[in-house]
């Protein structure tokens, strides 16, 4: 018997049946046999994480390598410098000044070793090119007091040295030159207006459901300042791998999403936590795919909102992602919004919840064209008896009672309809 059913399970391996005791194992335990020479169990393919082009709190993962024509940052020396991380910033922010000063500090050293004051400054009589500088140190401190208008008194320049005063000339001008650039470096990045983006939230979802009779795509913002965002402005981006009809592939795509760009909708007044909407219509990337073919697909939806701080008036933007496994389809976003007594608060602990609704699974161009057939049968029904009749004159076969009746019927409206036309030409005046 033991050699019979293990004859039985060896056929059945081999024709693809799975055996009974395979199947009372969990899904997961029975993907995870392991093949013998007479099975070959092959699982559903398993969806491979899709590497994020932007992250959820808005930085792109994207690194440029290989770039030869370095030159270029140095064209454009004071944003690379503002894009610098901030303990680069303050290192050259140091260096620049140290660098500055030793340099000038060096030419006074040169112009008093080249005039003889290191040596004869103590003969009565001599008129050094600067007072009291009798070494490179003495030099680097006179630098600094120059360059920072600082002035102790105790070391001045005399009017008997024409290079110095040249000098003093150009290290006054070089002097306002780099403290305005990095002086105006330093303010540009702490004034940017990257931590403000801070304060914007995004869902950490986004979800399919009907609105309106249609499929809609939806997430939610909002700001968490008293202070508004003015002139807000919300865009959205597709990104996905396409492949044209040429064969041409190409990799992370970029296509529009309409989310209220023709209706003004887009124009965002973020005092309260907003749902973006995106409807599924004939020109949605998401037109045809069901929830199916939606589970399937790989892609990522990129938004980004934009707009000025109203503290600063400097533009402000936000950035955000959900990959294909973070949109929903069939959920909602549950309100956060409550009238209290004399105003609205908002309950920001609901931010991200969401509930389950009922949605079809079919795509949105099937709905439309369900609820257009829906639609259009009760119209055809209630014009059908407004419709002029045909005439037809009258069979030959016998009718039934109800039908003579009815001919009846409709022969005496005739004969009054008649008779009262003969009446109106009866009367004078309408001839």
């Amino acid at each position: 018997m033991a050699g019979d059913s293990r004859v039985h399970m060896d056929h059945d391996m081999e024709i693809g049946v799975t055996p009974t005791a395979v199947q009372k194992l969990p899904k997961h335990m029975r993907e995870a046999q392991i093949s013998t020479e007479h099975t070959h169990l092959i699982a559903d393919p398993v969806k491979k994480p899709r590497q994020r082009y932007v992250q959820k709190d808005g930085k792109c993962n994207v690194h440029h390598g290989n770039v030869q024509e370095t030159y270029r940052y140095l064209s454009d020396l004071f944003t690379t410098l503002v894009d610098l991380r901030w303990r680069f910033s303050l290192f050259i922010f140091t260096l620049v000044y140290v660098v500055n000063w030793l340099f000038f500090g060096l030419l006074w050293y040169i112009i008093a070793l080249i005039r003889g004051d290191l040596w004869h400054s103590d003969e009565e009589g001599w008129t050094p090119c600067v007072e009291n500088l009798n070494s490179f140190v003495s030099a680097f401190l006179f630098s600094i007091e120059t360059e920072t208008t600082i002035g102790y008194g105790y070391r001045v320049i005399t009017e008997k040295c024409p290079e110095g005063i040249i000098l003093l000339l150009i290290q006054a001008i070089l002097g306002s030159i780099v403290n305005a650039m990095m002086v105006g470096c330093m303010f540009v990045k702490i004034s940017q207006p990257k931590n403000r983006a801070e304060t914007l939230m995004f869902s950490h979802k986004a979800v399919i459901s009907v609105r309106d009779n249609k499929l809609c795509l939806m997430f939610r913002v909002g700001d968490l300042r008293n202070s508004h965002i003015v002139e807000a402005s919300i865009r959205a981006k597709l990104i996905r791998s396409q492949q044209t009809k040429e064969g041409e592939f190409i990799p992370l795509n970029q296509t529009d999403i309409n989310i209220g760009f023709d209706t003004g909708d887009d124009r965002l007044f973020l005092v309260s936590p907003l749902i973006i909407s995106h409807e599924i219509n004939e020109k949605s990337p998401f037109w045809e795919l069901s929830q199916a073919q939606m589970d399937k697909e790989e892609f990522e939806i990129v938004v980004i909102l934009e707009g000025m701080v109203e503290a600063t008036g400097m533009t402000c933007q936000a950035r955000s992602s959900y990959l294909d496994k973070e949109v929903l389809w069939g959920w909602r976003f549950t309100p956060v919004l409550s009238l209290e007594k004399g105003f609205y608060e908002v309950d920001y602990n609901s931010f991200h919840d969401i509930y389950e609704t009922n949605t079809p699974s079919c795509s949105a161009k099937e709905l439309a064209a369900t609820l257009r057939e829906g639609q259009l049968l009760p119209t055809l029904s209630l014009l059908t008896p407004e419709l002029p009749k045909p005439y037809t004159p009258e069979p030959i076969s016998t009718h039934n009672p109800l039908s003579k009746e009815v001919d009846k019927g409709e022969e005496g409206e005739k004969g009054e309809i008649n008779g009262s036309a003969a009446a109106l030409k009866d009367q004078p005046g309408l001839d």
